[in-house]
This record gives structure tokens, C-alpha cells and sequence, in this order.
């Protein structure tokens, strides 16, 4: 019996790599922000806040995709 779950598997890895180089990134950001102060250059504050809104986002996308590998392993019988 194939697997009808390979597209979405595919899809759920490739966004797990993206994942993993959002958060290399977001390591790399917290590291250079350690002795800054919030706000005092505004735009290293503005690109930390959109580089954190970018990772929120693509987590829950990727677990949306997780979830989808799930259902569609689950009720694909």
C-alpha cells in the first residue's frame, strides 16, 4: 500500500529546515542583541521584532503541517 502522506511529509521537512536556519538566525540576533539596550537603536530593535514575528509565524505554520501529516496518515485508510 503507498504512502498518500508524501507530499505533506515533504512539505513538513522542507519547512522543519527553514525552521531550523530561523532559529540559527534568531541565536545569531540574541547573541549580537546581549549587550544592547532595548530600544536604544531603533532599528536593531525593529529587525529583532520582525525577525521574531517571522519565527512565531513559521512555527505554527510548520506545526500546522505536522498536524497535517498526522491526519492525513491517520485517516488515510
Amino acid at each position: 500500500m503507498p504512502d498518500k502522506s508524501g507530499p505533506a511529509r515533504e512539505k513538513f521537512c522542507a519547512h522543519v529546515f527553514v525552521e531550523m536556519f530561523l532559529v540559527a538566525v534568531l541565536a545569531v540576533y540574541l547573541i549580537l542583541a546581549k549587550g544592547q539596550i532595548v530600544g536604544d537603536d531603533l532599528a536593531f530593535t525593529v529587525a529583532g521584532a520582525g525577525l521574531m514575528v517571522l519565527f512565531t509565524y513559521w512555527t505554527l505554520n510548520t506545526l500546522r503541517d505536522g498536524l497535517e501529516v498526522i491526519a492525513v496518515r491517520r485517516y488515510s485508510d
